[in-house]
């Protein structure tokens, strides 16, 4: 099969038109020296130097193309290759030194990002070899490209051992397949405790790799854990002792009345006048183991359709201290515990009555459709909060005989269904407002 022939260079493309240019009066130089009457040498002299100046001049034509284009060649081959010290010499201004500016510039602005990315680089490298997080990047074969230093301790391994395994050979492909962050327990040859898992992919090179991230949150939460236990026994104590220190007073005061001696004359109410106390405490004590038992062994909601407004309707008929007003809202129905969304508004309409009973004002209760789903809105009258930094502290209560768990107990029924509880003074009036946000499917 016959190949078409590929097409000229551009030099001899470029030395081609120059000779034509030329050609013209070479021809009629040659045709008038023929016509006339001169002598063959003077004919060949002359047609010898024109020839000779047509093709000096081709040929220097051809030059003054092609030559700044192979030096533009040069300069883009070395900004391809990296180099960025070349500079074309300063030309006129003309079209080719408006192009050989511009190719300096783009060289010096070139020249500025890579220094702004080497930079950078090695800015993220000193702050990835110094944070305590271990880092893993792996290819789209599930290949280690790059860990740091936290993650070589972390393996118990130098980079120069590990890199080009796979997730699998470094015990890691668990954590690859989970999409959202979570926390594990795991045991890896350099450390053991718990781990916060984060994953997250990347492009290089238009394949797609991924990034993992451990960080150890074991010392965290053991403060946590220390500092909620130490929360705790501190308001146990206090209870105990609110309770206990009455109890032990009483008890010394009734011993002594029964000991030997004579006796008052009412000591039979004295004794009975204690033991309605030692007995009343014994009742505030019961009520406060109770109140602990249904926050530590609160189950998991039981999910199913719940109409909002008939909910909202019944738990207040169970308040019968106040009339509470009922701000009609949009027909709703969302997948929830049915008793468990009960207890957390009998909780919040109780402490709105007894703020409004303060003042002698009302409360009321409404509820509404957001982006984030149902809200439930209860206001009352009150004198609103002047503290609200021990709101949600279990057993904290500023109220005689308050167990101090209604609102710690009503934010975790709503945290169990993927919600909200806030509660905040009211900015138009005086009172607080409670807001209980809930997603309408879980």
């Amino acid at each position: 099969m016959h190949q078409p022939k590929p097409p000229p260079r551009h030099e001899k493309r470029v030395l081609a038109y120059a000779l034509l240019a030329g050609l013209p009066g070479v021809v009629a130089t040659g045709l008038l020296l023929w016509t006339g009457e001169y002598s063959a040498r003077l004919f060949w002299t002359v047609m010898a130097f024109v020839l000779t100046v047509w093709l000096g001049f081709s040929f220097a034509v051809r030059e003054r193309v092609i030559f700044p284009l192979r030096t533009l060649s040069n300069l883009l081959a070395a900004l391809r290759e990296g180099d960025y010290t070349l500079r074309a010499r300063a030309v006129k201004d003309d079209a080719m030194g408006e192009v050989m500016t511009e190719v300096n510039l783009m060289s010096a602005m070139l020249r500025e990002q890579r220094l702004s990315a080497l930079e950078a680089t090695q800015l993220l490298r000193a702050v990835m070899e110094e944070i305590d997080v271990a880092v893993f990047a792996f290819d789209e074969e599930d290949r280690l490209i790059l860990m740091n230093r936290a993650a070589e301790r972390l393996l118990g391994a130098g980079s120069e051992k590990l890199l080009e395994l796979t997730a699998r050979e470094l015990g890691l492909d668990d954590f690859l397949s989970e999409h959202q962050p979570h926390a594990v327990e795991r045991e890896f040859p350099g450390a053991s405790g718990r781990w916060r898992v984060s994953r997250s992919s990347f492009r290089r090179h238009g394949a797609r790799h991924q990034l993992l991230v451990l960080s150890d949150v074991t010392r965290e939460l053991r403060a946590e854990e220390t500092a909620a236990w130490q929360r705790l026994v501190r308001v146990l104590g206090h209870e105990l002792n609110n309770s206990l220190a009455p109890v032990k007073s009483l008890a010394g005061s009734m011993r002594s009345l029964l000991g030997g001696g004579a006796r008052p004359e009412d000591w039979e109410s004295d004794m009975s006048e204690g033991l309605g106390v030692i007995e009343s405490r014994v009742d505030a004590l019961s009520r406060f183991t109770g109140a602990y038992t249904r926050l530590a062994k609160l189950p998991a909601p039981h999910l199913e359709a719940v109409d909002v407004e008939a909910c909202i309707r019944r738990t207040v008929r169970l308040e019968a201290r106040l009339e509470i007003e009922i701000q009609p809202g949009p027909s709703l129905t969302i997948q929830a515990d049915t008793a468990q969304l009960e207890q957390a508004l009998i909780n919040l309409l109780r402490n709105a009555v007894e703020a409004a009973a303060e003042t002698g004002g009302g409360a009321r209760v409404g509820w509404s459709s957001t982006p984030a789903g149902l809200e439930i809105r209860i206001e009352d009258d009150g004198p609103g909060l002047s503290n609200d930094a021990n709101l949600f502290v279990p057993f904290f209560t500023t109220k005689p005989g308050g167990s101090g768990v209604g609102l710690v107990l009503s934010r975790r029924i709503a945290e169990s269904h993927g919600g909200a509880l806030t509660l905040a003074n009211r900015t138009d009036a005086s009172g607080c407002v409670a807001r209980m946000t809930l997603p309408f499917e879980r």
